[in-house]
């Protein structure tokens, strides 16, 4: 035969088979799988794919800031006469750390540099730790009332381990003597990592002048940097303490651990 149908090998035609009817139980289920599926998508979404593009819009508004910095482009809020420097006996220029001024919430006055996390790492810092106003954009914040970069006391700031482009999700990477360099319009100030610790949510003495101390403050210049802990979860906070090393005038350049490789 020639273009007809096939046959069986008793010469009845075969049967065409009816196309199952739709129900209910049928499309509920494929209802729910393409829902799993989209939450999924999301769920991507929300912990890798946006934070890489937050994370890197968050760096480029930290060049931006610093290249606004660079050019002389201050905010006249927060401009601070940089001093001149004055050789110490090594014969390195020694500078007294410029004051800054408490900022307000949510106003930027810093950027941070961490050679650990990546050359493009500049994350803007700003005041206050409230999600709407720094946290959920991506910033890092200084806790209100602890004290400003270089001074006497704990510079003490927060940010995200995971969403919101994730600021501190590698702040377990950190190593002891890794350079953690705030920018501001005066200049750098670096402080050296020392250790981390992990604690309860309720643990404020992590804040305090001298962390986790209840002696009268000696005078030493801290920063401590916290966070969520483990990942995905608020349960403790991981606290990364440093202790400060230099401070370096804008008119003097960027310091060394920025501009040489491995910023040891």
């Amino acid at each position: 035969m020639d273009g007809g149908e096939p046959v069986s090998g008793d010469g009845a035609a075969v049967r065409r088979r009816r196309r199952p009817r739709a129900t209910v139980t049928g499309v509920l289920g494929e209802l729910l799988i393409t829902v799993g599926v989209v939450v999924l998508l999301y769920v991507a979404w929300q912990l890798w794919v946006g934070d890489w593009i937050i994370g890197a819009e968050n760096n480029v508004q930290g060049q931006e800031l610093s290249q606004r910095w660079a050019v002389g482009d201050e905010d006249p809020a927060l401009v601070t006469p940089a001093p001149t420097p004055t050789p110490d006996a090594s014969g390195d220029p020694a500078v007294e750390p410029v004051a800054l001024p408490q900022p307000k919430d949510g106003q930027r006055f810093g950027v941070m540099h961490v050679p650990r996390f990546g050359a493009d790492y500049k994350v803007v810092v700003a005041g206050g730790v409230t999600k709407p106003r720094t946290l959920d954009k991506g910033e890092i914040g200084h806790y209100p009332g602890t004290a400003m970069p270089g001074q006497p006391g704990n510079f003490a700031v927060a940010a995200h381990r995971t969403t919101w482009g994730a600021p501190f999700s590698l702040i377990a990477d950190l190593r002891l003597g890794d350079p953690i360099v705030v920018e501001t319009e005066a200049g750098w100030y670096t402080y050296r990592f020392r250790n981390l610790e992990y604690v309860t949510p309720q643990s404020v003495n992590v804040l305090d002048a001298v962390p986790q101390a209840s002696t009268t403050p000696d005078g030493e210049r801290y920063i401590t940097l916290t966070s969520c802990s483990p990942r995905y979860s608020n349960a403790e906070r991981i606290v990364a303490y440093g202790v400060f090393d230099s401070f370096r005038p804008r008119a003097a350049g960027a310091p060394s651990s920025l501009t040489s490789a491995g910023g040891a």
